[in-house]
């Protein structure tokens, strides 16, 4: 019996004093809950909260203020349909208490001297004794199944053997983290959590007993999700524009996948697939699939792309995938030439050389020539690798306007540009474009 308890039973004792010098004289107890029978001359049923196999049941009895007498406890015999004396009850002050008492009918007969007076209560001791399991578990859902013990509480009225049953109006929960799952007995969890989750099956009744025990789901699901970062765009002149080569660095987020069963699934871009549904050629819309935990992955042409993560939990039974398929597109945008009109060689800092811009070029040629078509400069790549800005990421492409290390003199120029993008095209751009010295 915890200290609880005990101390419960010492308030509900002194009150009984209390009760007993006010001259009321009766049957009572510290009883979780008391409720009456439903035979005809009603006496009370004491119902207490506890243990399997714990006997916790008490009834005090007390008399009159002032008076004195005799206590004697009986306890009812079904068998022969009469009450036995029942030894023992410990007499403090006025009362007289009976502990430890199994379930059954007490009667007690008060003589004081203003008269004997018999009294009839009933006492259970009740318990609920849960039992929670798991005992279906795959990739989709798993079983919560609940079972519990808990007696049926009968009782007889001494006067007509009539048989009764307290009703206990059981109600059952299911939780976790506080969070109600279910109010049935067995209940089935659809898409399983994808950590070890400790769930609680709680039975109670309608005197307040409550039983509960705990089983733990040990997660066999995954979940895939990931992040992904373009590399290098923050150093560009034009942050808007994405340029292939593209370096992409993806960072798988998946919960409770195997390190190293991760698949990628890289697919064409998406005007690729198109084309080719068209074209009558399409086989296959994957462009690549990578096993790694975290790749990097380079897109050497231009298109709107997407990727695919398959994540997997293999556990003794089976195995389990889930994927993730990226809503947006990375879109590396389209190739092209472009060149400014104007180019002054003055060393003020501002268009000092002569830049011609390409972006998303895998290769490019260009030429400057003069009015009278003498080429004055040229600059071409095979393998280009970005260069939105080739004044600073490649500073040989571009002219500083000197011919032979000495000044070209003011006037208007001509160049030409070409080359094939990253979008498998070939694309050229050529015009005049006039050179000032004045500051």
């Amino acid at each position: 019996m915890n200290i609880s308890k005990i101390l419960v039973r010492f308030l509900f004792f002194a009150c009984f004093i209390l009760v007993s010098e006010s001259g009321i004289s009766q049957i009572t107890s510290t009883a979780d809950v008391v409720v009456p029978t439903e035979y005809s001359i009603q006496d009370n049923i004491h119902v207490f909260c506890g243990e399997k196999d714990e006997l916790s049941a008490l009834l005090i009895a007390s008399y009159p203020q002032g008076e004195t007498g005799n206590f004697e406890w009986q306890k009812y015999n079904p068998k022969i349909g009469d009450f036995d004396p029942f030894p023992g009850g410990e007499v403090i002050a006025a009362t007289s208490t009976i502990s430890n008492l199994a379930d059954g009918c007490y009667r007690v007969k008060i003589s004081p001297s203003s008269g004997a007076k018999t009294y009839t209560a009933w006492v259970f001791n009740n318990f609920i004794l849960p039992i929670a399991e798991i005992p279906q578990s795959d990739c989709n859902s798993f079983t919560l199944k609940g079972t519990f013990d808990s007696p049926a509480l009968a009782y007889i009225d001494p006067d007509t053997g009539k048989s009764y049953e307290l009703s206990k109006d059981i109600k059952v929960k299911w939780s976790y983290d506080g969070g109600t799952v279910s109010s049935v007995v067995t209940s089935q969890v659809i898409d399983p959590p994808t950590k070890n989750t400790t769930y609680t099956f709680e039975v109670s009744d309608r005197f307040g007993c409550v039983g509960k025990a705990d089983v733990q789901y040990n997660s066999i699901v995954t979940k895939a999700s990931f992040t992904y970062k373009l590399e290098g765009q923050e150093k560009k002149s034009d942050p808007s524009k994405i340029e292939v080569p593209l370096t992409v660095t993806f960072t798988n987020t998946s919960e409770n996948g195997d390190a190293g069963k991760y698949e990628w699934y890289f697919y064409k871009d998406l005007q690729k697939i198109k084309d080719e549904i068209k074209a009558g050629t399409f086989k296959d819309s994957i462009q690549d699939i990578i096993y790694s935990d975290n790749p990097v992955y380079i897109y050497e042409e231009t298109g709107a792309y997407k990727v695919k993560l398959v994540s997997k939990k293999v556990s003794q039974s089976t195995t389990c995938t889930d994927y993730f398929y990226m809503k947006e597109y990375i879109v590396a945008d389209s190739s092209f030439i472009d060149a400014p009109n104007v180019f002054t060689p003055n060393g003020d800092g501002n268009n000092d050389k002569f830049a011609v811009k390409f972006f998303s070029m895998k290769t490019i040629k260009f030429t400057i020539f003069n009015r009278w078509g003498k080429v004055l400069h040229v600059w071409e790549s095979n393998n280009v690798q970005g260069f939105y800005n080739t004044a600073t990421s490649v500073p040989q492409s571009v002219w500083d306007g000197k011919v032979g290390g000495q000044m070209a003199t003011p006037g208007v120029y001509f160049y030409v540009a070409e080359g094939v993008g990253r979008d498998g095209k070939k694309h050229s751009a050529n015009g005049f474009f006039h050179l000032f010295r004045g500051k």
